[in-house]
């Protein structure tokens, strides 16, 4: 079994932003286990401007976020197309890769495994199963790592920042949504996001609950609850955003302890188990890339301390 000083799983900007931090400061037995193809996260498919690597908005495309990224990190042992598939009761790594399934140990664990937005059937939205419903993460990577167009006339279901993404994206196809919808009566993101979207000319409609999706093949329609009136909405294609929770298959068993969705840490980011931490978005509450680098460089001072 290979054994290791520390070993991150998740190489999106946290895990990738710990590794180098830590490289610089002398440890030198450091692997990232990313489960795609290529690490990056979350930004590789963010088309738009917004991103900087060391603070929370710039000129920076996710894309060119992420090869930055990459390119600090290249000389360091990062292993892509790998899978932590569990915790053992020994308290090793069950992993998966091209080599088949292999144990990994290491004297500190960092979970950076981000978070992922709530689906239709987290949501608990009636309807039948057809094309055209999706969250951000699916409508980013088919427009910018496919090249495709999957609709011409959606409605965004939230108003949180990645609400707003998926409005640039829909920026970037030269397609305005039919409206964005917000269960409550203030903006989940910050207020002057709202401003956005109407010089974008979508139309945000507050006090606004999804109830069904119609349609026989794909999406024909929404059956919304607006400030308590029935409401039905012509659409082809709904995107779901936001209502993040913490990527947690692998402490959902009950292997850490946690808080809500997410694994419970202390100030210095450590979990139940002594020699496991957490950073990033998998903490449950949904950050900018700038600000889960920021706190991986806290928490790799923390290990070298």
């Amino acid at each position: 079994m290979q054994h290791h000083d520390v070993i991150i799983i998740g190489g999106g900007p946290a895990g990738l932003t710990m590794a180098r931090e830590l490289s610089q400061r002398g440890v030198k037995d450091v692997v990232v286990l990313e489960r795609e193809a290529e690490a990056g996260g979350i930004p590789r498919h963010c088309g738009h401007k917004g991103f900087a690597p060391y603070k929370n908005f710039g000129l920076m495309t996710g894309p060119n976020l992420a090869r930055h990224l990459r390119e600090q990190t290249k000389a360091l042992d990062i292993r892509t197309s790998t899978t932590v598939l569990e915790f053992t009761l020994r308290g090793a790594l069950r992993v998966h890769s091209a080599k088949g399934i292999t144990e990994m140990s290491a004297d500190k664990v960092v979970l950076a495994t981000g978070t992922r937005e709530s689906s239709r059937a987290a949501r608990l939205v009636g309807g039948n199963k057809i094309a055209g419903i999706m969250n951000t993460g699916e409508l980013q990577q088919r427009v910018y790592l496919n090249g495709e167009r999957p609709f011409k006339r959606p409605v965004i279901i939230g108003s949180e920042w990645v609400s707003y993404s998926t409005l640039l994206t829909c920026r970037h196809l030269q397609i305005t949504p039919v409206m964005m919808i917000e269960e409550e009566s203030e903006n989940a993101a910050p207020s002057y996001f709202s401003w956005g979207a109407k010089l974008l000319g979508t139309k945000l409609v507050r006090k606004a609950k999804l109830i069904a999706i119609h349609g026989a093949r794909s999406v024909e329609a929404v059956g919304l609850e607006i400030d308590g009136t029935s409401k039905l909405v012509e659409c082809d294609a709904v995107v779901l955003t936001g209502k993040h929770r913490s990527e947690n298959a692998l402490y959902a068993n009950g292997y850490l302890d946690r808080e809500g969705h997410a694994p419970h840490v202390t100030e210095k980011f450590k979990t139940s188990k002594p020699n496991i931490f957490a950073v990033g978005n998998v903490l449950d509450h949904l950050e900018t890339a700038g600000t889960c680098m920021k706190r991986a460089r806290e928490l790799a001072a923390v290990l070298t301390s």
